[in-house]
């Protein structure tokens, strides 16, 4: 999966020099086809499609090159430099749970919280325009 990834990749930095040097060639084209006279005028927007054209091969290249060398590999990891290899872990997640719900047995505000007010009838409403904190300032 990872290699078909990366040569999407490289496929679609290809897009950008197709399409840049396609309009390079295409405007030098018709700059031909009037003799030169529309030199002055699409010779900027030439010289741009250029660098962009360059810029996205020089993209590509790159691409390319990343895309077929393999990966390095990884370090052997070991435990005696501090780190715990991938995959294999002291945590019990069955034991920190049971940790977490002895915990919260014992506490005394175990009971359940009140219900919420529902303004219907002759409960009291918050005062109206009332918004952010409460409280004095200070």
């Amino acid at each position: 999966m990872r290699a078909a990834r990366s040569w999407f990749g490289v496929v679609g930095s290809l897009i950008p020099v197709l399409f840049c040097g396609g309009l390079f060639l295409y405007l030098s084209n018709v700059n031909d086809s009037f003799g030169g006279l529309l030199d002055h005028a699409i010779w900027p927007t030439r010289m741009g499609l250029g660098a962009l054209t360059i810029l996205f091969a020089l993209l590509f290249l790159w691409k390319l090159k990343t895309a077929s060398t393999p990966p390095a590999p990884k370090a052997a990891l070991s435990a005696a430099d501090g780190v715990i290899e991938e995959g294999k872990s002291d945590f019990d997640a069955d034991a920190a749970m049971a940790r977490y719900l002895a915990r919260r047995g014992s506490s005394p505000d175990n009971a359940p919280a009140a219900p919420a007010p529902s303004f219907g009838g002759d409960a009291p409403r918050p005062p109206a325009g009332s918004f952010g904190r409460k409280g004095t300032p200070g």
